[in-house]
């Protein structure tokens, strides 16, 4: 039995650091079980850069080696990014299982890579995934589902699964596996009939989130039958205006509202 991970780049949320997807660090976790229980080879596999120091850690975890499909020297059509799904898809032919990451951790990851990899191998695709075993050719997934459910599902190998964030794995960072491991740069032949000719150069920009202000505003105590005659009817909902006195009394007036509404407690 041959199994397959495909891992990616993730990004811390506060510093912004390059570092490994915690979603697919539980798929390779899911994997390395796997792989141990039914004596299969396992492959890591990444699209992109070769030389990230966040494809390492995948070491750490476990991993012997990661194989890096080098995309920075494929050329693109009208400077557009390099596809992923496609050189992935013609590695992963021959593999009995893909297991994956449910989206990577980045602003302009779409999370359909998976899809767009088993479309092209013909392959049933298992999402949302938090526990994997195989048993008689085929794979038996309990999914996550909405509100704190879950289901079984059974697929037919080969077959390729999505591991969601919740997934039943803990990984392990070990510093010595790091030292260990290799990473292993594999040249990709650029295919020019898969290129999407015209595509227009996609120009993003990186910057760290602003939080949006937060609206202050007083608790409804009205009955629902006040609140509905107030949506057909125009009436007075109190409040004052303030125009005379100084800055500092304006304030202590919209102070003492908010402290009357509860919506400061100083």
């Amino acid at each position: 039995m041959k199994i397959a991970v495909l891992v990616s780049v993730g990004r811390h949320p506060v510093s912004g650091v390059a570092r490994y997807s915690r979603n697919d660090a539980a798929a390779l976790t899911l994997a390395l079980s796997l792989a141990r229980q039914h004596d299969a080879a396992l492959d890591v596999l990444h699209a992109g850069d070769p030389s990230n120091p966040a494809l390492q850690e995948y070491l750490a975890l476990g991993a012997r080696s990661v194989e890096v499909l080098a995309l920075s020297a494929v050329p693109a059509a009208s400077g557009a990014q390099a596809d992923a799904a496609t050189p992935l898809a013609a590695r992963l032919r021959g593999y009995d299982l893909v297991l994956t990451g449910t989206r990577a951790e980045g602003a302009i990851d779409s999370g359909m890579l998976p899809y767009r990899v088993a479309n092209a191998l013909d392959l049933p695709l298992v999402g949302a995934a938090v526990d994997v075993t195989l048993k008689d050719g085929c794979a038996q997934v309990r999914q996550f589902m909405p509100k704190g459910l879950r289901r079984r599902v059974e697929v037919q190998l080969p077959a390729l699964i999505a591991v969601h964030p919740m997934a039943n794995a803990t990984p392990t960072y070990a510093y010595a596996r790091l030292r260990e491991g290799t990473i292993r740069p594999s040249p990709v032949a650029h295919d020019t009939r898969s290129a999407s000719a015209g595509a227009p150069e996609l120009a993003w920009t990186i910057r760290p989130a602003n939080a949006k202000p937060v609206r202050l505003a007083a608790a409804e105590k009205r009955s629902g039958h006040a609140r509905m005659l107030s949506a057909t009817t125009t009436e007075s909902r109190g409040g004052s205006v303030v125009i005379e006195g100084s800055s500092v009394e304006k304030a202590q007036v919209i102070l003492a509202y908010l402290r009357e509404h509860q919506l400061v407690d100083y």
